[in-house]
């Protein structure tokens, strides 16, 4: 055998025997997860029976010294968010029936008769939020963003698809969008169950779409169900209201208020607050197999929290000047009420208090009695829904049981 036929001939055996044992090689040991003490959890279904809304009831209901309650609008259904126009006309998005009504005081009575709202859009499964930019109007549904044109009587054209694919509703149907100071479009995306994460990188989100939308990025994540959002009138500064997870006890974890920022993580489902590490979920989910704490320590905390299960859904800046000058800029939250507390929270519309540096500084109720107790029974005749700033300064908030439009008027006691 010559030699160059030889060295082949090695050259070859030493590759066979190092495929052999590169098969044979036992594979890198997986990290394992930390483990944790063991928890138990107290928790308590409670959904306080509801009742029609009647004109007795509204004397349960109460306001701040000086503010006045008024009905303006009653028989709308599943009445959900608001858009107010600049000339006073209002747009109700109808998740239940998936479809958008226009509503004008048109002889300013202060009453939306049914002669003045009629069916503008429809066919919009789980249509929800609203807003609305350069003579179009977009409407967030289950999968899909719609755009139509606002003809001049307050008319919609027949809804066109501006964005979908969007992820599964689950648990979480309810879906907003805002347009942006930067002119794109922002929507959020809850989770489609109540503390794992899912293969969908989408959900959990606040999305981030081009002004056509043809792309999208996730702009934040981590957020459980931040319905509410918006920018801070003076201070730019973008504000999301969270819900926290079900079935963890009364009181965590608490709903929060968040800065939103751009590529931050919030937390859920592993952490909750001000970076607390939840003890109820499972840390053999955490990505990279780290400690709870340590995952945690790497997320954006709230800036405030509130009541656990008050159920944010709508949050708006208050923007009139109707109101004492104090109350211009803050933010009202519509706390759609707990179902999942021995004693139930939310029920109520909130108040956001900004200091002098247009920071948050607390969260207190602002409308509340729509949740009472009778006898041994917990009773409630309204599930609050959206919020918005009207034209001449009153505050609006529908009530999506009854189908009622309340509007917050300040009279200064007189």
């Amino acid at each position: 055998m010559s030699r160059s036929l030889s060295f082949l001939s090695a050259v070859l055996a030493a590759a066979v025997t190092s495929a052999a044992l590169a098969q044979t090689a036992p594979p890198t040991p997986r990290p394992i997860a930390p483990g944790e003490p063991p928890v138990t959890v107290s928790a308590t279904r409670n959904e306080p029976t509801p009742l029609e809304f009647t004109a007795e009831q509204l004397k349960r209901l109460k306001v701040p010294a000086g503010f006045t309650l008024k009905v303006m609008a009653t028989g709308l259904g599943n009445a959900r968010m608001l858009h107010v126009m600049p000339d006073g006309g209002i747009y109700l998005s109808r998740r239940a029936q998936g479809d958008v009504w226009y509503l004008k005081d048109t002889n300013r009575d202060g009453v939306i008769s049914a002669a003045e709202r009629r069916q503008v859009a429809q066919n919009m499964k789980l249509a929800h939020g609203m807003d609305v930019r350069d003579g179009k109007m977009y409407v967030v549904g289950e999968k899909t963003i719609w755009v139509m044109n606002i003809a001049r009587d307050g008319g919609l054209s027949v809804p066109r698809v501006f964005a979908d694919g969007f992820p599964d509703a689950g648990q979480h149907p309810a879906r907003s969008l805002k347009w942006g100071p930067d002119g794109y479009l922002y929507a959020s995306f809850g989770s489609t169950n109540n503390d794992a994460p899912t293969p969908n990188p989408e959900e959990a989100t606040l999305l981030r779409l081009s002004p056509d939308g043809k792309t999208r990025e996730i702009f934040a994540r981590g957020l459980r169900h931040t319905i509410g959002f918006g920018w801070h009138p003076v201070s730019g500064v973008l504000y999301g209201a969270d819900q926290g997870s079900d079935w963890h006890g009364d009181n965590i974890p608490p709903e929060e208020l968040n800065v939103i920022e751009r590529g931050r993580n919030y937390g859920w489902p592993f952490c909750y607050g001000d970076k607390q590490p939840d003890p109820y979920v499972n840390v053999g989910n955490i990505p990279g197999k780290i400690t709870k704490a340590e995952y945690c320590a790497g997320t954006q905390g709230s800036v405030l929290n509130y009541t656990a299960h008050a159920a944010a859904i709508a949050m708006t800046y208050y923007t009139g000047t109707q109101f004492p000058a104090e109350y211009r800029n803050d933010a009202f939250i519509a706390f759609r009420g707990s179902w999942n507390r021995s004693e139930p929270s939310g029920y109520e519309i909130a108040r956001v208090v900004f200091d002098a540096q247009h920071r948050p500084e607390r969260i207190e109720p602002f409308i509340t009695g729509f949740v009472y107790q009778d006898g041994d029974v917990w009773k409630q005749f309204g599930r609050v829904a959206g919020v918005a700033t009207y034209t001449d300064g009153s505050l609006l908030f529908t009530d999506d049981q009854s189908g009622v439009i309340y509007r917050v008027l300040y009279t200064g006691g007189n």
